[in-house]
């Protein structure tokens, strides 16, 4: 599948640019298994990679120029002069691959420029990285024909620094280490304050078990500010408590902590939410470390619950998603991702997957709700170059 991928991006690549690429990277979308809202946080995060990729044929330039192609928008080739990229001056899709190299420049790497044709499985909108995919997909190819000598988690910093100072959108590291980072058959647990890594096997079909995706089909855009209030509610939680971040505050001391912030209702609520899920995380690791994988399950539907009451960023689609999984018998289920809208993850038997997923589709289907996109997620391996 990888060979038949790499060739179809590198031909159209030649129909492009009239020379054959450098060579041709592929980087993953992820879902995040627990740990929501916690990496802007200095918490703690657990994702994995999807199957579904981010795909790029590139060629190395000498001459400051940047072009970029992409074959799931409509339009031709972008070019754009290295010199000239600047912070939130393109509101277009090239943003991404333009704000890597913009980033890469200005950490002082010598990036002359490329050519770029891009490819994306990775679903727009639902939750699951598209944009981390396609920055570290660029930024790994960057890396190797620039021999740059940067690893994964170096990778990521730069491009949550891309998306965060190029694009303007304020996303924590969780979803550009994910892509950069995963294993094959593993949960990625990340303390984003460190970014220490370790690799919790999670291989759900060797126990009778799977995990569904369920993409609502309702998009969400975290530059459009409900993200970003958000995350300016956990930073003055923080100064009010008198923390770095969140992260500080320990799960035993969360009522005392409450207590203080007084009436500053909505903060109240940040602050629970993201100390509770923290020890959530934790409690997941441990959990998969003891090898009772099925007793998860709860601990989804509490993270759930929490993003819905305390956070306040589900919406009616991700709630029917859950109610529905958790009455047609799934061990757990809760929303993924930034919120508004996007995915929900379902964990079930094997057994029950086909009941869950036709219950899922006929709820939609009363409620007048678009028909959702439900798939399977398999744990995948990280970002890598296919030739």
């Amino acid at each position: 599948m990888s060979e038949a991928v790499a060739q179809t991006v590198a031909s159209r690549f030649s129909e492009l640019y009239g020379a054959e690429p450098d060579g041709v990277w592929a980087a993953p979308g992820r879902v995040n298994l627990i740990g929501e809202h916690t990496d802007y946080n200095d918490g703690f995060v657990m994702p994995f990679a999807l199957p579904h990729q981010a795909v790029a044929a590139v060629s190395r330039r000498a001459d400051g120029v940047l072009r970029l192609h992409s074959a799931d928008v409509e339009g031709g080739v972008s070019e754009l002069r290295l010199d000239d990229l600047a912070p939130e001056s393109d509101k277009g899709w090239t943003a991404y691959p333009a704000g890597v190299v913009w980033a890469l420049r200005e950490a002082g790497h010598a990036v002359t420029g490329a050519d770029v044709h891009l490819a994306s499985t990775v679903p727009s909108g639902a939750g699951l990285s598209s944009s981390a995919a396609l920055e570290i997909v660029v930024a790994l190819a960057l890396n190797d024909l620039f021999s740059l000598g940067l690893r994964g988690w170096q990778l990521a910093r730069l491009c949550q620094r891309a998306e965060n100072v190029y694009v303007g959108a304020p996303v924590g590291i969780m979803d550009q280490t994910a892509s950069a980072c995963c294993e094959a058959g593993h949960a990625l647990f990340l303390d984003t304050r460190d970014l220490s890594q370790k690799q919790i096997p999670f291989d759900l079909a060797a126990e009778g078990m799977r995990l569904l995706v369920v993409d609502t089909q309702v998009k969400h855009a975290h530059s459009e500010g409900e993200y970003g209030k958000r995350r300016a509610g956990c930073e003055k939680g923080a100064a009010l408590l008198g923390v770095d971040a969140l992260r500080d505050i320990p799960y035993a001391g969360l009522d005392e902590a409450l207590a203080r912030l007084g009436d500053e209702e909505e903060v109240r609520r940040l602050v629970r939410h993201v100390v509770t899920e923290d020890e959530r995380v934790e409690r997941v690791v441990s959990l998969l470390e003891s090898g009772q994988t099925r007793a998860i399950g709860p601990v989804l539907v509490e993270g759930h619950a929490s993003l819905r009451d305390d956070f306040r960023i589900s919406c009616p689609e991700l709630d029917l998603v859950v109610d529905t999984a958790l009455t047609a018998g799934a061990l757990g289920a809760r929303m993924t991702g930034g919120g508004f809208g996007g995915s929900a993850i379902v964990l079930a038997e094997e057994a029950d997957v086909d009941a869950i997923a036709k219950a899922i589709t006929e709820a939609f289907a009363t409620a007048n709700f678009p028909t959702p996109r439900v798939f399977e997620a398999t744990p995948s391996p990280g970002a890598h170059r296919l030739t």
